[in-house]
């Protein structure tokens, strides 16, 4: 059991009222917020540490470097890569998926060749890789969703074939809060050694992750959805692609040897950090896992999951009220529709209420298209979160209700 009245002093943003309510914050997938721990400690970083990594010989460079290498550490083993150098930093989820679809894309495919994605990814999972097809002149296959948010898994192994170069899905729905079966994916695509991106925006907060079990090729993910800050995020990849793809981009420390004439690069994982990278937020992701692991990512999913259930029941019972996304494996996450209301509406009112929630697409239009609306009201759990946020909430959609009535 967690003692959410304790963690909750550790997010102060969370303590304060809106509109002249206590406030009560269910968009965490679009960011989760901070701990004072993680707070305090890139504060004193700037006043006591600060200085650019691995190229000074003086004391702060060297303390700085030492942090910024302990983060890649860190993420090595939270998520258990073999290797340390198989973690790279980036700016986040979608500048790590945009690496990928630059540097696999130019080593590995060619005109015809096949990507396939699912129809529920995130635009980040789903516009880069169309830009690559657009680029080499290959064709993007889709994995189609049923009614209840869940993949056509059935359909897989017809859209995979010779030509198949990558498959990039989504482990969890930003809109829908579906839990894909990632691991049963890998190895249907692995099948036909076909390698696998995962995108874990939407996981990485909210349960375990293994990429060593789960056997993907790729795995990223963003600071900022895992209670860290902004601008920093990670690559995981199989060394074996490292060694082969060549550079996103170039500039300072990633080279080996530079002339005018000819630029040699050095080894994973510098050859994909060029310039000065967010070292601090490197050092505060770091700190988040630390914090993730004090708390214990198991009893985090558990109290999600508990959230999960009273909110869906909480809600279903909401005459006019429909949930979008209904699969049996679900993250914390509940997007809806009051009947012949506008979502932003919804949202603006709960607004006032003082409570937050996402409205709009989500970034998956393709989804919204599926079930011929325009957006939703989405509220997103993380583990500070109560019950009676939930209820609070409840109150607020029958608000909206009475006030539309």
């Amino acid at each position: 059991m967690l003692n959410i009245e304790k963690i909750r002093k550790d997010f102060p943003i969370l303590n304060q009222k809106i509109n002249g309510k206590d406030y009560v914050y269910l968009d965490n997938g679009a960011t989760t917020q901070k701990p004072v721990q993680l707070i305090d400690a890139v504060a004193d970083f700037y006043r006591n540490t600060n200085s650019n990594i691995h190229r000074g010989v003086h004391h702060l460079s060297n303390l700085s470097t030492k942090l910024y290498e302990g983060a890649r550490a860190k993420v090595q083993k939270f998520i258990n890569a073999e290797k340390e150098s198989e973690i790279i930093f980036t700016k986040g989820t979608t500048d790590s998926i945009n690496l990928i679809a630059f540097s696999f894309g130019e080593k590995y495919v060619s005109e015809g060749d096949e990507i396939i994605v699912s129809a529920m990814e995130h635009h980040s999972n789903l516009v880069p890789w169309q830009m690559l097809c657009e680029r080499k002149k290959a064709r993007l296959r889709i994995l189609p969703f049923d009614k209840n948010g869940e993949l056509e898994l059935d359909k897989l192994p017809a859209l995979i074939n010779e030509k198949t170069k990558l498959l990039a899905v989504t482990h969890v729905s930003n809109s829908l809060g579906t839990v894909n079966p990632v691991k049963e994916i890998i190895e249907t695509a692995h099948q036909s050694n076909v390698p696998v991106l995962i995108d874990g925006a939407q996981s990485i907060q909210h349960q375990k992750i293994d990429v060593q079990a789960l056997d993907c090729d790729f795995f990223v993910f963003s600071g900022h959805k895992i209670y860290a800050e902004t601008g920093i995020g990670v690559l995981y990849a199989k060394e074996k692609y490292l060694n082969e793809m060549p550079p996103y981009q170039g500039g300072g420390d990633m080279v080996d040897h530079v002339t005018l004439e000819k630029t040699t690069y050095l080894d994973a994982p510098f050859k994909f950090e060029a310039g000065t990278v967010n070292y601090v937020g490197a050092y505060g992701l770091g700190l988040a896992i630390d914090y993730i692991n004090t708390v214990g990512i198991e009893n985090i999913a558990t109290h999600e999951q508990e959230l999960l259930k009273y909110a869906t029941e909480k809600l279903s019972v909401i005459e006019g009220l429909t949930i979008y996304g209904t699969a049996k494996h679900k993250t914390a996450t509940i997007s809806f529709l009051l009947k012949n209301i506008h979502h932003y509406d919804t949202g603006m009112i709960l607004d006032k209420l003082g409570i937050a929630v996402r409205t709009g697409s989500h970034c998956t239009q393709p989804v919204m298209d599926f079930f011929e609306i325009s957006g939703t009201v989405r509220a997103s759990f993380a583990f500070y979160n109560t019950f009676a946020d939930v209820d609070r909430l409840v109150e607020g959609i029958l608000k909206v209700k009475q006030m539309f009535e």
